[in-house]
């Protein structure tokens, strides 16, 4: 399967390479945060490739539930456990949590599948900066810090109607910015959509830190950095 790419198997523990979390980011979800370059001191591993490994190795469920509680890098051992009441951990040899994963509901591994819902929703989840954040943040009236950028997931969840599924696209249907303080929680909403039909639907939680008001030659800045890192990615690959 096309995921193995993107992590390395160590005894009983995975990593993800710098190089390989990046490549992820870059070229399945077409993300651009500079947080997941591999030449960035703060760099971590997208949350997206997290949930696709937890796919990849759990299947993909009717109804599934993510919690997202802290940030993995190239150093980090994981291990993956599984609990009796169908929650599934990305643990650290400290075992610390990273990841929690519930699923209920009907059970699938297609690979094809998990692989087609995977690319559908990181693609989406790749375009949260700028098409949709940046609109969010001129509303409220703040924004993420250009020189500190941060914006972490927090919670997602995704449930199907039914997985007699094929090929699903994933829709964005509205989101919603509630800042306090230095703080935003942000709330994305999603269907997947295959053949005209509705067949499933998601939200993801994230929390941006550090708020400061927002400035339209900031942020511009911010989006032409973005854009002028995709383009110079694009025309290598």
């Amino acid at each position: 399967m096309y995921l193995t790419n993107y992590y390395t198997d160590e005894n009983q523990s995975v990593r993800f390479t710098r190089q390989q979390a990046s490549d992820f980011a870059k070229t399945i979800a077409g993300d651009f945060n500079p947080i997941h370059d591999v030449d960035n001191k703060r760099f971590c591993v997208p949350g997206d490739l997290l949930f696709a490994f937890l796919l990849h190795k759990n299947g993909l469920s009717q109804k599934m539930a993510f919690n997202f509680a802290g940030m993995v890098n190239e150093t980090t051992n994981i291990q993956l456990a599984k609990q009796c009441n169908n929650t599934s951990l990305l643990t650290d040899d400290n075992q610390k949590v990273y990841l929690e994963m519930t699923q209920s509901g009907e059970l699938s591994h297609d690979h094809a599948l998990i692989e087609k819902v995977v690319k559908a929703y990181v693609a989406f989840s790749g375009m949260n900066f700028p098409h949709i954040m940046v609109p969010l943040m001129r509303e409220q009236g703040k924004m993420i810090n250009i020189a500190r950028p941060l914006v972490m997931y927090q919670h997602m969840e995704v449930e199907f109607l039914h997985l007699d599924i094929v090929d699903p696209k994933v829709n964005f249907t509205g989101a919603s910015m509630e800042v306090k303080g230095k703080r935003g929680h942000v709330i994305l909403n999603f269907d997947f959509v295959e053949n005209g039909k509705i067949v499933g639907h998601g939200t993801k939680n994230m929390v941006a830190s550090g708020l400061v008001d927002f400035d339209e030659g900031g942020i511009q800045v911010l989006v032409d950095k973005f854009n002028l890192l995709k383009s110079s990615y694009l025309d290598v690959a």
